[in-house]
């Protein structure tokens, strides 16, 4: 008799993987670099408002892998781990890395587009991987609506489609009345609507269909 010894670490897809493990990295050696040469990588690779001088056209792409503390990496990661393979099981490898990156640039435009109408918080640079990870859920939603979740501390199952539109509408209000000022509401929004024109897109075209995850 043989045993299915694969190892929760073996059973996640690569991508997904990889992409824990960079961002891992990448936190560790922010926290190495601030402690022996006082040196703050989030300065560097975070994204700035593309108007001073801070800016450079590496940092829409650099942001998503820099967080601001050790619990903003663990709940991302936590929900990147949640979700991603599944949806790399659905995307295929290659078109999941190209709808994460791209769900990170859209949160990174949209952010520069806020600081160029509103002009608040233009020198404090924007880090973390939130972006993208709020494609991952609005994607998680759309292909799985129906399926239900269990949210702390709702009492009961919530079907997919209900808790995205939930965190949609909560993140628009925090952005348009500045609660938690700290936090760059109107990026996770960016990477929410990069999210939704892609994968109705793909579903417009037929490349996901119900046979690979709609129903």
């Amino acid at each position: 008799m043989q045993y299915n010894n694969r190892s929760l670490w073996s059973s996640i897809m690569p991508v997904t993987k990889h992409l824990l493990i960079i961002n891992v990295i990448m936190w560790l050696a922010t926290l190495v670099l601030l402690q022996t040469s006082k040196v703050d990588l989030r300065l560097w690779l975070g994204l700035y408002y593309w108007q001073l001088s801070e800016f450079n056209i590496a940092q829409p792409f650099t942001h998503m892998f820099m967080h601001a503390s050790w619990t903003h990496i663990f709940f991302n990661m936590f929900q990147l781990w949640m979700f991603g393979s599944l949806l790399e099981r659905v995307m295929g490898s290659k078109r999941f890395l190209f709808y994460y990156i791209s769900c990170g640039l859209g949160a990174a435009l949209c952010q520069e587009l806020v600081w160029q109408f509103t002009m608040q918080g233009i020198y404090i640079p924007v880090v973390g991987a939130s972006g993208a990870i709020f494609g991952i859920l609005v994607a998680f939603g759309l292909i799985f609506p129906n399926l239900s979740l269990y949210i702390i501390p709702i009492p009961f199952p919530v079907k997919a489609k209900w808790v995205v539109l939930a965190f949609g509408i909560i993140e628009l209000w925090l952005g348009i009345t500045g609660t938690f000022a700290g936090v760059a509401h109107f990026a996770h929004l960016g990477g929410m609507i990069a999210g939704i024109i892609m994968v109705l897109y793909w579903k417009h075209n037929g490349t996901l269909t119900r046979g690979n995850g709609f129903y």
